[in-house]
């Protein structure tokens, strides 16, 4: 049955439009006969704001099960993604970076691999983190680190301690914050008469355009587009002044917001936002279409699977990220059809993938032997996994794909 719950940015009715299920918490990878009793379960449900059209999750996880010590994401896991944001500090340099001792914040900043790049340049930085583990990580790099979560107060201490920002910026983070007030008005409070507040997540519209469910998940709990942003910003005295459109994550963009009046929106806002008029994506229709896409890919994978196992195929899964816990859940998608994950990050081996429970182990262990099929999690790095796994294709192995549809490849 579909509910209503409070806007977390207005206040507003939010609509449910789409039920996942009971899901666990994305990145709880368990202890064999250790954790199984004590998992944590909450219904996944996304809903659209009728005033605001903010799409957002209909329950919030508490923020210290998600995000502590033992967090065991690392974003400098992907070389892509190191070049991606070596890239952009490397741009804010020559841009937003170019005056008297300037300062950057950044929301989130996991094993600092944006900021190192500003720190090795000289630049005046700060890592707010509060992820321990990584946070250490990014500490023994050189980056200045606090741990802690982003607030008002902490903004505030900040801004005491260290003088106004000239950069604030979050990568894949703001997205996860449902006390969004409270940060808003700690950036106000923090930045620098012309400083910036960079933010990049995913984007609404791409995942609609590809039914890409997975990026639906505990930790992502809105889901942005340039229409709720500006309604967003404008609540806290602050102007959507750019957005760029990225490859990265299967889809997002990257958000500039300023102090409202301090610099002039591109011309690039009013083009999104015309064209997300014209998509429709604030209407209740082009949501219901996506859910009945997304049951379709249920559908058609677990059919897949089903007749994989009938036929006597050994499938595998290629990256233990956050969002298969979506995919496996949903699905019903268990050891019995899934025999394994192989993954990189050895925090999460030997261990297995939360509420599937489907053993997650050594990518060197992908080779031996190859699986006949490799259920590809890490869709958002196909290019760079299927580089490198040339051999699994020269074996005859085969790849198989669920967005924006199911197929082999």
């Amino acid at each position: 049955m579909s509910s209503t719950s409070q806007c977390r940015v207005c206040g507003g009715t939010v609509n449910e439009f789409f039920d996942f299920g009971r899901q666990p918490l994305s990145d709880a990878f368990l202890e064999p006969d250790v954790d199984l009793d004590g998992e944590f379960f909450f219904r996944l449900a996304t809903g659209l704001c009728a005033d605001c059209t903010m799409v957002q999750l209909m329950e919030e996880v508490p923020r210290d099960r998600m995000f502590h010590e033992a967090y065991p994401y690392h974003s400098s896991g992907s070389a892509y993604m190191r070049s991606h944001f070596e890239g952009l500090a490397k741009r804010l340099l020559t841009t937003e970076l170019t005056g008297d001792d300037p300062f950057v914040v950044e929301v989130g900043c996991n094993d600092g691999v944006m900021l190192r790049t500003l720190a090795e340049s000289g630049v005046r930085h700060l890592g707010v983190e509060p992820s321990g583990g990584v946070a250490d990580v990014a500490a023994a790099k050189g980056i200045r680190v606090r741990k802690s979560f982003f607030e008002e107060s902490t903004a505030r201490e900040i801004r005491a301690a260290d003088g106004p920002a000239d950069v604030i910026y979050a990568a894949n983070t703001l997205c996860h914050i449902p006390y969004i007030g409270s940060i808003l008005t700690g950036v106000r409070a923090l930045l620098a008469p012309t400083g910036v507040f960079v933010f990049e997540d995913p984007y609404l519209g791409d995942i609609v355009e590809r039914a890409s469910f997975d990026q639906i998940y505990d930790e992502h709990f809105f889901f942005f587009t340039a229409r709720s942003v500006q309604q967003m910003a404008q609540r806290h005295d602050l102007e959507l002044v750019d957005v760029e459109r990225l490859p990265v994550h299967g889809g997002e963009v990257r958000y500039t917001l300023a102090i409202a009046g301090a610099r002039t929106p591109t011309p690039a806002v009013a083009d999104l936002l015309a064209e997300e008029r014209a998509r429709g994506l604030a209407d209740r229709a082009t949501l219901d279409g996506f859910g009945e896409r997304v049951l379709r890919i249920r559908d058609d994978l677990t059919a897949l699977l089903r007749r994989l196992r009938a036929e006597g195929k050994r499938v595998v899964g290629y990256g233990a990220t956050a969002k298969s816990a979506t995919v496996t859940n949903f699905c019903g998608i268990g050891p019995d059809l899934v025999s394994t994950v192989v993954d990189t990050t050895p925090a999460k081996q030997n261990r297995l993938t939360p509420g599937a429970h489907i053993p997650v182990v050594d990518a060197a262990a992908f080779a031996d032997p190859y699986p006949d099929y490799a259920l590809l999690f890490a869709w958002n790095h196909a290019d760079e996994i299927q580089a490198k796994e040339q051999g699994f294709r020269a074996a005859g192995g085969r790849w198989i794909r669920y967005v924006p549809e199911v197929r082999i490849d």
